[in-house]
């Protein structure tokens, strides 16, 4: 990745999360946000463009860092929609964009059109039922279940965690699955935040064995996905 593009996926990153701070948002809509712009459309977005003889939508060409926060944007309100029992309006979100997007001043029909086009790209296949943190917090909550030591471990460290992957895209092109992911995170904030004098429960072999199974698990399930040793 060069360094330019680097620069600008940091800055998007932290656009995100000061955005769904600013909102008040639970954590679950946080990273919803985060995957569905970083992991599944940014991707898509470049196949979407090099199949098409020229863009579909002015947002798309240029696609500009004012776009790209529009987008961010989007991810975070189709993320509301789908975990929050009160749903963020586009009348509420609008006013947040004025003040975060300042190259550029987008209107309400704006913003539903770069969502209609958010879903375009993804080709409408928004779940966010296997994302890394809903993962992580399925394992977090089983360790303190198995370990009295995971009353000790900072659940806060794990999301701090994940925002710095965010940053450098190891969520996206470093794992293969977010279930590696997730167990990589936990074991990592169980070293960093429970003193080592507390470390007597095995949780390299704990993580381990519940990342195969749910890899085993979710790949059995799915007849268009062979099981993969390497994965397992």
């Amino acid at each position: 990745m060069s360094t330019e593009i680097a620069h600008l996926r940091r800055r998007l990153v932290e656009f995100t999360i000061q955005c769904t701070t600013q909102l008040e948002l639970p954590p679950i809509v946080k990273y919803s946000a985060l995957s569905l712009f970083f992991d599944r459309f940014r991707p898509s977005v470049v196949r979407f463009l090099q199949k098409k003889k020229k863009a579909e939508h002015w947002l798309l060409q240029p696609l500009t860092e004012s776009n790209l926060q529009l987008f961010a944007l989007v991810s975070i309100w189709i993320s509301c929609k789908m975990h929050c029992s009160r749903g963020l309006s586009v009348q509420s979100l609008k006013p947040l964009g004025d003040k975060m997007i300042t190259e550029q001043l987008f209107t309400v029909r704006d913003f539903l059109e770069a969502e209609l086009v958010f879903l375009k790209v993804l080709k409408f296949e928004i779940g966010t039922l296997n994302i890394a943190y809903t993962l992580l917090d399925d394992l977090f909550i089983q360790f303190k279940e198995v370990a009295k030591v995971g009353e000790l471990l900072d659940f806060e460290a794990c999301m701090d965690m994940m925002d710095l992957l965010y940053m450098k895209e190891e969520t996206s092109v470093l794992y293969r699955s977010s279930t590696s992911l997730a167990a990589s995170i936990l074991v990592s904030s169980y070293i960093i935040t429970v003193p080592k004098q507390q470390w007597d429960f095995p949780i390299l072999p704990w993580a381990s064995c519940k990342r195969r199974i749910h890899c085993c698990s979710h790949f059995k399930s799915s007849s268009s996905f062979p099981l993969d040793p390497d994965i397992v």
